[in-house]
């Protein structure tokens, strides 16, 4: 598999370009006829925008992209093919009326207003487009709602699209897609189009989410759906469990052309032959980073950045075992209180902390295993749970209940250092203990928000996910690092005897 910032598989940009304008000054003082800044305009920036930056942004990670989109003779169209020069290839579709243009107006990096001018629609579809699409390595559909999918359509549907980013003004993807990858206001306006009915109070907008990708799953009839949500991260589903990929930090830098870039490493990974989980964790990162460098205020006509999906030895880091979760400050817990013989929290101190944390609001979420053997695989599942809500209960099986599902000889670690070592942890706000096979009855006392679980359970069931639905709960699963286990760590240490 290519590792991004290599020369990758070919793509194929299907979608509306625009042309973007940033006007970037200083305000220090009110007009005098109105209650509005005065911005002196010190700087003046072009770059592509819509589905000619996604174009853009895939070229800079050296592939070799070609864009299928709407240009004229207006001068927008001249100064975005200008833009490209030779970068990317551009096979135009005819165009009624004058390319897009988008202005923002920045006062020290901050928007104030935006200016869109320029209605120009995609005409018709050529002879050169349609086969552009047929013999393509892959597709993205960069959809910014201007004709360019729509006049493609057919041609599209005999060969679906891998990734689809859609767009409220646009049509729906073809069946078939592979990845479809609308933000979070996005999908709640599909998902309403669609019939589905918005979610209760109870479980927050996770749930949501959850809810109306899953029912876009199935309404468009695509292969998986991936809401992006911000500094959040992206929830993807297949129609199922949702797998929520946390973002390893939030950046409050310039969001715009955040959607591009993860459509556009999405695209690009899936193309070099990774899966969709792997593409959507890998797209993370990368529209994560293109935010932390300044987003699309901080493309020049000369620096286009490089997607960072994939680290330095080729492994994937769209999850971490040093997410960020540990920048949260925890919640107050019951304090460390007397060396536990086995126990946890007592029951009192655990419901005054979730009483706490409901009071303010809060979403409550809780994890569960039997920790034996703390690993890496652990601590960053654990430190991505906190990361998704304001306070962290682990679900600890009892020494009696790991002999039942493991076997003689374990758990390695009695139950006192087990709840010893997770509650040394920052990002574990409470332990509790069940000497159940499974945490279904402990989990109906605290009534979590979210109950997350190692994304080393795709594809299985996950009986807690129906519980949850109770009392407006939502079972998601988080990646998992590869390769790590405790039964793993006792192999190896048995190797070395």
């Amino acid at each position: 598999m290519n590792r991004v910032g290599e020369p990758g598989s070919g793509l194929l940009v299907v979608g509306d370009a625009l042309l973007d304008r940033d006007l970037d000054g200083t305000a220090d003082r009110l007009a005098p006829d109105a209650p509005v800044p005065v911005v002196t305009e010190r700087d003046r920036r072009l770059r592509p925008g819509g589905a000619a930056l996604a174009a853009r942004l895939a070229a800079a990670d050296g592939r070799d992209v070609t864009l299928v989109t709407g240009l004229g003779d207006d001068p927008a169209s001249e100064e975005l093919r200008r833009l490209f020069d030779g970068r990317v290839k551009v096979i135009a579709l005819p165009l009624t009326g004058a390319l897009a243009e988008k202005t923002r107006v920045l006062a020290r990096g901050c928007p104030v207003v935006r200016l869109d001018r320029g209605d120009g629609r995609v005409r018709e579809a050529t002879e050169e487009a349609r086969e552009a699409v047929r013999t393509a390595p892959a597709v993205l559909v960069s959809d910014y709602g201007r004709g360019a999918a729509d006049a493609l359509r057919d041609v599209l549907a005999e060969r679906p699209p891998l990734v689809w980013d859609p767009h409220p003004r646009g049509g729906p993807p073809v069946p078939g897609t592979r990845l479809v990858t609308p933000a979070r206001a996005e999908a709640r306006a599909f998902a309403a189009a669609a019939g589905v009915e918005a979610a209760g109070p109870s479980g927050s907008d996770l749930r949501a989410a959850a809810r109306e990708a899953a029912a876009l799953v199935r309404h468009w009839a695509a292969a998986s759906v991936t809401v992006t949500l911000g500094s959040r991260g992206a929830l993807l589903s297949y129609g199922d469990h949702p797998l929520l990929v946390p973002a390893a930090a939030a950046h409050p830098g310039d969001s715009c052309g955040a959607g591009d870039r993860f459509a556009a490493t999405a695209a690009g990974l899936l193309a070099d032959g990774a899966l969709v989980g792997e593409a959507v964790e890998g797209a993370v990162v990368a529209a994560s980073a293109f935010v932390a460098a300044g987003g699309a205020g901080g493309v020049t006509d000369s620096a286009f950045p490089q997607a960072r999906a994939l680290a330095p030895d080729g492994s994937r880091t769209g999850f971490s075992a040093t997410a960020s979760t540990t920048a949260r400050e925890p919640e107050p817990g019951p304090g460390p209180g007397p060396e536990p013989e086995s126990e946890s929290e007592s029951e009192s101190d655990l419901q005054a902390l979730l009483a706490r944390v409901r009071a303010r609001g809060g979403t409550v979420v809780a994890a569960g295993g039997c920790f034996d053997l703390l690993h890496a695989g652990h601590v960053g599942l654990l430190q991505a749970a906190r990361g998704i809500g304001d306070c962290l209960v682990v679900c600890l099986n009892s020494d009696a209940s790991v002999r039942r599902r493991k076997g003689a000889g374990r758990p390695v670690n009695p139950l006192a250092d087990r709840v010893r070592v997770l509650r040394a942890l920052a990002c574990v706000d409470a332990v509790a203990v069940f000497d159940e096979d499974t945490p279904q009855r402990l989990l109906a006392e605290l009534r979590p928000d979210i109950w997350a679980k190692g994304g080393d359970y795709t594809g299985a069931e996950l009986p807690e996910a129906a519980l949850l639905e109770r009392w407006g709960g939502q079972a998601v699963l988080l990646p998992y690092l590869a390769g790590r286990s405790s039964t793993t760590l006792l192999t190896r240490a048995e190797d070395l005897r």
